[in-house]
């Protein structure tokens, strides 16, 4: 049996039978995306983000190594994916149309898309997308004419960050169950345990509670290695009286509402109590500040002069929160917008963002501390459930 057999097979039964959310909802974004293609005079879109074709139509796989873009025009939408992924499309995806590759040819690809494209004069583009490939590019500028292809990266994501109640459910569920996977987590921490133990209990709880595969793995670091941004765990023996940094977040249907957590074998010392107070006062001011109408550089302002006192002895990214929705390895950013000095986009109803906020000191140690949150008529508030405390981890080998 061929793929295209395969695929057919597979449509008799199971068509459309993993959407996650009804045709009425899809057909609502699709309905404000071509809109907004006739207010650009766009004729036809191309999208090759994993998340963007996810969005419009419900396509998910985890092998989004390999080239797969979604044509849409004011008549109809087409799925291009590879020969092993034309199953899971016809299964998860609500489109008009699959067209498959042999995923080992890539020569394949270019002709059924320049067949789709070329009765059309303005084609808008994510120039900026990660699953843009150049040679896949190159070969349609050739095909078409270069210059037919306009940048509307912006175009989709002015539509994404603004979340329905059928998507804030989702992120309701993924809250949930981050939650669940953090409070296990913690509750194992003892000193002679390493940081792979604590993430090892975090998955597992995760998974248990019913995440999907994630978007990000369980990130836990400690003592000195907390210094440094973006690195996890790796085999290091937790020792006592030192901090331990956790960052977990839970996929459902691919949405993911991550929350940190910093946790300490023993005592907290005044240092790591004090950075703890100062990241909750940051929080406090940013959901204060993110109300519909108020700029992004001015929420990121506010939060940024509680800094003033520390800047030469925390680092902190500059970006104090960032949107996120359904999206898929490697990361859980959804890339729609930035809370950060500069960022002159106004916040919205149902806008949702992770705040971030993990202040270290390089080489030595951390306090990472998040919550998930929503923007209300009334400032931001927290889908993510944390407490904004320090979790004091309990030796049981010292217990009586």
């Amino acid at each position: 049996m061929d793929y295209h057999h395969y695929r057919e097979a597979l449509a008799t039964s199971l068509a459309q039978s993993e959407l996650p959310f009804s045709p009425a909802e899809y057909q609502g974004r699709l309905e404000k995306v071509r809109h907004a293609m006739a207010q650009r005079e766009l004729d036809a879109l191309l999208l090759t983000d994993p998340a963007d074709i996810n969005y419009l139509t419900g396509y998910h796989t985890f092998e989004v190594s390999v080239h797969a873009c979604l044509v849409c025009t004011q008549e109809k939408l087409v799925l291009q994916v590879a020969s092993i992924e034309t199953g899971a499309a016809v299964v998860t995806a609500r489109v008009d149309e699959i067209i498959g590759y042999r995923w080992e040819n890539l020569d394949e690809i270019i002709a059924p898309l320049a067949d789709l494209l070329t009765p059309c004069p303005r084609i808008g583009i994510d120039g900026w997308s990660s699953g843009l490939r150049v040679g896949v590019m190159n070969a349609l500028a050739q095909a078409v004419g270069k210059e037919r292809f306009f940048e509307a990266g912006d175009l989709l994501d002015a539509i994404k960050i603004v979340k329905s109640s059928a998507e804030l459910e989702m992120l309701q569920e993924s809250a949930r169950i981050t939650a669940a996977g953090l409070e296990t987590a913690m509750a194992a921490i003892q000193p002679g345990m390493t940081d792979n133990d604590i993430a090892a209990i975090g998955a597992k709880a995760l998974l248990e509670n019913g995440s999907e595969f994630m978007s990000l793995q369980p990130i836990v670091t400690s003592g000195h290695r907390i210094g440094v941004i973006h690195v996890n765990h790796k085999r290091r023996v937790i020792q006592a009286n030192e901090p331990i940094f956790l960052e977990f977040g839970a996929a459902y249907q691919r949405y993911t509402a991550p929350m940190m957590r910093t946790a300490v074998t023993g005592t907290p010392n005044a240092a790591l109590t004090a950075t703890q107070d100062l990241c909750r006062s940051i929080f406090e001011t940013l959901c204060e500040a993110m109300r519909p109408g108020h700029s992004f550089d001015a929420a990121s302002q506010a939060a940024d002069a509680l800094l003033a006192h520390q800047r030469d002895q925390l680092f902190f990214s500059g970006v104090f929160g960032y949107a996120v929705g359904a999206q898929f390895p490697p990361s859980w950013v959804e890339g729609t917008g930035y809370i950060a000095k500069g960022q002159t986009r106004t916040f919205e109803t149902n806008m949702v963002f992770h705040l971030p906020l993990c202040l270290r000191v390089p080489g030595q140690w951390g306090v990472g501390l998040s919550d998930t949150v929503v923007v209300t008529e009334h400032g931001a508030k927290p889908l993510t459930n944390n407490d904004w405390q320090l979790y004091q981890a309990r030796d049981s080998r010292s217990r009586p």
